[in-house]
């Protein structure tokens, strides 16, 4: 009897499926379908740190607002200054920070000054007081010192009307700082963005309820809570929905209702009880459900009334790391954030890698410095998708391209640190 080849479809083990798009076309359909968000507020600084600017930040004043002292010295006219040997000097004051002399200092004189006080009128430099030698009210200076040395000029960090902070950025713990310098109290920002997720499956249980056979506890709740809350969104958790049709839709209904962006997990493959894609074939519009990547190809993007979808697979790393790679920075462009995508780096691999070309892969690593001082990254092990605990252990992601067949040790390879992402 002749053998015959079953006709069958690509699967999540296949490295290659033609109806996948490339995660570079995912993320570009993606920018391309969602806009930012509308709606604007005034906070406090104090509570703007992580928000989105709304519009951008003009100085109202010069910075520094006088010229001042870098150095704790002295400060002279430069036409004082010796171009051989020694110069004597004599001290008619002090000038120090919120006191400022009130006469100008005149020739064969210096002042004393502290750092950060405005330069006394008729001085330019400012000599450090470790290249002084000083006797009484007379100092003595070589010729080491340079015209305008150690001063802050007027405006020199910031002039009135420059732009201090564009739209669009993410306010971090320095920007804080700085608008407190500008006398700044309150800036407008981006309402926050509102998420709701839930997952699915009949075998998925809460924390605190009792598993039965086959059943386990739902993580992937968890890990999401911990990430849109890093993103600073406002999250609505809907628990766990039974694989049941009639409540899958209710679901959809009320997350759509109640939030710009809808996550769920589980239910976007191809099994006779994954009702998430039926749904959204019914009640809103498929952008998307297969994605050329490892982990995470079944992922589906699309709108259910104004909110976006992403539905993410079941497995928990493969959740993150769609998340990761697809779902941030879509959320980051609903925000109006300017800066969405991860950040990559080089690192040399003391790991060998295996991979097969068609996808494009983000296996976990541990990226550290070696006893050269150079980066380097390896595998955290085993990378199935079910092992949670391989993104416990990585402090980045290793990625592999599309055509990579993996990597040999020594060699280099890109990698996404988890500082900055997470």
């Amino acid at each position: 009897m002749m053998s015959k080849t079953l006709k069958t479809d690509p699967s999540c083990m296949d490295d290659f499926d033609p109806n996948s798009l490339t995660v570079e076309q995912a993320r570009k359909r993606i920018h391309e379908s969602i806009t930012a968000i509308d709606g604007f507020e005034s906070v406090a600084i104090r509570r703007a740190l992580g928000r989105t600017l709304a519009t951008a930040i003009l100085s109202p004043i010069n910075v520094p607002s006088h010229t001042n002292s870098a150095m704790d010295g002295y400060a002279v006219n430069s036409r004082e200054l010796p171009a051989t040997g020694q110069h004597t000097l004599s001290v008619c004051g002090t000038a120090l920070a919120g006191h400022p002399l009130a006469f100008e200092v005149k020739a064969g004189q210096c002042a004393r000054i502290m750092t950060g006080a405005m330069l006394p009128p008729g001085t330019d430099t400012i000599i450090m007081q470790e290249h002084v030698e000083r006797d009484g009210d007379v100092i003595r200076i070589d010729n080491r010192s340079k015209p305008g040395q150690h001063v802050r000029q007027l405006g020199e960090d910031l002039s009135t009307g420059q732009t201090v902070l564009e739209a669009g950025r993410c306010i971090t713990p320095a920007d804080l700082g700085l608008l407190a310098s500008l006398g700044i109290a309150e800036v407008q920002v981006r309402r926050k963005l509102r998420v709701a997720f839930f997952s699915t499956g009949d075998e998925l249980r809460s924390i605190g309820q009792a598993l039965e056979t086959g059943q386990i506890y739902d993580s992937n709740r968890y890990t999401l809570y911990g990430a849109l809350t890093a993103l600073g969104v406002d999250i609505l958790d809907m628990g766990v929905i039974p694989d049941d049709r009639e409540k899958i839709e209710q679901a959809f209904h009320h997350a759509a209702e109640n939030a710009d962006a809808m996550i769920t997990t589980g239910g976007v493959s191809v099994g006779e009880a994954d009702f998430v894609k039926e749904t959204l074939d019914k009640l809103g519009q498929v952008g998307f459900w297969k994605i050329s990547m490892k982990p995470g190809r079944p992922l589906s993007f699309g709108k259910v009334g104004k909110a976006n979808f992403f539905g993410l697979p079941g497995n928990p790393v493969s959740a993150m790391v769609t998340f990761y790679q697809i779902v941030q920075p879509a959320l980051n462009q609903m925000m109006g954030k300017n800066d969405i995508e991860p950040v990559s780096i080089q690192a040399r691999c003391v790991s060998a890698l295996k991979k097969s070309a068609g996808r494009v892969e983000y296996q976990r690593g541990i990226m550290e410095t070696d006893e050269q001082g150079q980066m380097v990254v390896h595998s955290t092990g085993h990378q199935g998708s079910h092992i949670l605990r391989s993104m416990s252990l990585a402090n980045c992601f290793i990625v592999l391209d599309l055509e990579s067949a993996g990597a040999e040790a020594g060699e280099m390879v890109t990698i996404q640190p988890f500082y900055g992402l997470f």
